[in-house]
């Protein structure tokens, strides 16, 4: 089974170069970027184990989701966004990517917060809370999007991110919540293992990481809003 998914793994990472060759290829900048960056992600659990020797255990399912959700992403970035023909490419990379940021999210408020000593929370909290972050990360990414547009409209240049309208946002947040809900339903816990390895950083994380996706969230709005009326 792990040769499997190892197989699985290593396809999907050739996939993600694939699209940066074909985004190169078409001179598409945002696709190509984008390609870039998620070929790193794609390859951050060899990474992290490298770079720990060896201490750093991650799940192969976990490299396979990340492989998969980069890859919706960038094959995405070509242009399946935006053909009417796949209007439903958007929402299942919406969910596929939520659900692995929640994922990611449950296990760190489950052994970094309600694991600590101080700390009370019950399973019902902990799953309403990765759905509340799920949901405020979209927004953060929504607003990323805008402020992408708007400094490419002023500066005239290909934006990295696009950004296709209000409509296009409601129905992103909505899959990002169905991702986060899948999530804490099916109570899946599959990185757990990973952050117990990393008790005490995961909670700097998950505190720090919420503090900076509410006050940036405010800062762009603001930001967007003013270049609004300006």
């Amino acid at each position: 089974m792990t040769e499997l998914l190892d197989a699985a793994v290593l396809a999907l990472r050739v996939a993600v170069v694939g699209t940066l060759v074909e985004a190169l290829r078409q001179r598409n900048a945002s696709a190509a970027v984008n390609a870039l960056f998620v070929l790193v992600v794609a390859f951050l659990p060899p990474i992290a184990a490298l770079a720990s020797g060896g201490a750093v255990d991650v799940d192969p399912v976990v490299a396979l989701w990340l492989a998969a959700a980069g890859f919706l992403h960038s094959l995405g970035m070509l242009g399946l966004y935006e053909r009417d023909t796949t209007w439903w490419w958007d929402h299942l990379t919406h969910t596929v990517s939520a659900a692995l940021f929640a994922a990611l999210l449950y296990a760190g408020l489950l052994v970094g917060v309600a694991g600590a000593p101080e700390v009370a929370l019950s399973t019902e909290a902990v799953a309403g809370l990765t759905i509340l972050f799920t949901l405020a990360m979209g927004v953060f990414w929504e607003l990323v999007e805008l402020v992408a547009r708007e400094v490419g409209e002023r500066f005239d240049v290909e934006p990295v991110l696009v950004h296709y309208g209000r409509r296009d946002t409601a129905l992103d947040l909505l899959f990002d919540v169905v991702g986060a809900v899948l999530v804490v339903g099916l109570d899946l816990r599959l990185f757990v293992p990973l952050v117990e390895q990393f008790p005490d950083v995961t909670r700097l994380l998950v505190l720090w990481g919420g503090g900076i996706v509410v006050v940036g969230s405010v800062l762009m709005a603001l930001g967007v809003g003013l270049g609004g009326k300006a």
